[in-house]
């Protein structure tokens, strides 16, 4: 069983940053590749960007290619979400996600076994 919880959600003017933090839980999160999605009002859950169990290899949509970063650190069993630029059309719940049966991630929501509860970011024009 993984847990995973979320912070770092908030409200912010549109050009400002955030940076969304996901810890998690259990002994072999380096085993783990992981991935921010989003779902906003009214629409399905995307993903945002995803990274494999080194983090050698990242994948980002492309409405968030260079304004958004993610990282994470192994030995803290934590991912990070680095938020730059942001727009009012990046509004939306941010949900962590653990890929566990496989070193590499996926872009799919199928891909992945356990979901945190979610942060909101509001992006105020």
């Amino acid at each position: 069983q993984v847990q995973l919880v979320e912070s770092g959600g908030g409200l912010v003017q549109a050009g400002g940053s955030l940076r969304l933090s996901c810890a998690a839980s259990g002994r072999t999160f380096s085993r783990y590749a992981m991935g921010w999605f989003r779902q906003a009002p009214g629409k399905e859950r995307e993903v945002v960007a995803a990274i494999d169990w080194s983090g050698g290899e990242t994948y980002y949509t492309d409405s968030v290619k260079g304004r958004f970063t993610i990282s994470r650190e192994n030995a803290k069993t934590t991912v990070y979400l680095q938020m730059n630029r942001l727009k009012p059309e990046d509004t939306a719940v941010y949900y962590c996600a653990a890929r566990t049966r496989t070193y590499y991630y996926s872009t799919l929501t199928t891909g992945y076994d356990y979901w945190g509860q979610g942060t909101q970011v509001t992006v105020s024009s």
